[in-house]
């Protein structure tokens, strides 16, 4: 399709758009604008004043065993909400399991960590405070230095009406803050709002591709550009030394082996490494992968009767996209 007819394609309503390239069984939606925040449940309503809370919170190392380690050690604005890191340094300099995932979007995501073990942001926030390799602290032990403190029993009493801080408490401003992260309108949404004329033809080009060609929507549509389902790329290391089995070491479900949830694509452009692994430096790395057909490990020896062995995603396939094709998808990447 050349240009004139890509921008003729692409001029009208998203229903006269050409249609998305969808393999059965695919969870999508058509393309959208974000909306401007994301929903709170009935228990935690947002407020200005709890968010200022979470915020100071979420970038207070007294959080951590050591005092040395805040949310924002691994969540950075700058970096997209990341750290930039393949893996994160957590307590006494150890290494995580898996790359620091974005927290921007988060308030939109059905579950929470790569593996989807939390259900939302409330419960979310425990984990990385509780594990011994990230904050390495107990959240009794560290209720009890927050109310020691001369700051928190004030601010949280002026929040939620009693100076006595509670885990609960704790949870929901943080969360609170993290369900704040929603990024302004970008050229993305204001081209999907009808300014056809904001992208280039090449950024256009790409999110033809993207639709049909690549079939980036079979997982990566909607406003948050996430099926918030969970996919095996094939990274799962099985019977190796870095094997991660995913989503199955929550739900004990042999089907969930070697998955991994689908992460959001906003922002993308500020928050490789990529995948679960932080393994793939860039943009033009992860299409590559995809265009490739993602690793397919194949069970040797024993492993060809273990029902354990992770099974490839129906959905992945070799794509044939040309060089040309690749850096117009990573120029529309670029967009979102």
């Amino acid at each position: 399709m050349d240009v004139a007819c890509l921008r003729l394609a692409y001029a009208g309503l998203q229903a006269s758009w050409p249609k998305p390239e969808i393999s059965e069984g695919a969870v999508w939606q058509e393309l959208a604008p974000l909306p401007a925040r994301a929903p709170a449940p009935a228990d935690n309503p947002t407020a200005a004043q709890k968010v200022a809370l979470g915020r100071k919170l979420f970038e207070d190392p007294r959080l951590s065993s050591s005092g040395q380690i805040a949310c924002a050690s691994c969540h950075d604005p700058e970096l997209g909400w990341g750290d930039g890191r393949s893996v994160s340094f957590g307590h006494d300099r150890q290494q995580g399991r898996r790359n620091a995932p974005s927290v921007a979007m988060s308030g939109f995501a059905e579950s929470l960590f790569w593996d989807g073990r939390a259900g939302s942001l409330e419960e979310q926030i425990r984990h990385p405070i509780e594990d011994g390799k990230e904050m390495a602290f107990s959240s009794p032990a560290m209720v009890e230095r927050l109310n020691r403190s001369d700051d928190y029993p004030g601010e949280f009493g002026r929040v939620f009406g009693s100076s006595r801080i509670t885990e609960k408490d704790i949870a929901q401003a943080l969360a609170a803050f993290e369900r704040s992260l929603v990024p302004r309108a970008n050229r993305y949404d204001r081209f999907l709002q009808g300014q056809r004329e904001l992208l280039t033809d090449q950024q256009l080009w790409g999110l033809h591709l993207f639709r049909t060609k690549a079939r980036c929507m079979n997982c990566h549509s909607g406003p948050t550009l996430s099926d918030n389902r969970f996919h095996n790329l094939g990274l799962h290391f099985y019977g190796r030394p870095r094997q991660d089995l995913g989503r199955y070491e929550v739900t004990q479900d042999v089907r969930d082996s070697g998955k991994f949830r689908t992460p959001s694509l906003r922002n993308v452009r500020k928050t490789g490494p990529y995948m679960h692994t932080g393994g793939f430096a860039d943009l033009r790395s992860v299409v590559n992968a995809y265009n490739a057909g993602m690793p397919r490990p194949k069970p040797k020896g024993e492993q060809v009767d273990d029902p354990l062995f992770p099974k490839p995603d129906p959905l992945l396939r070799p794509l044939g996209l040309e060089k040309e094709e690749r850096d117009a998808i990573v120029a529309f990447l670029e967009t979102l």
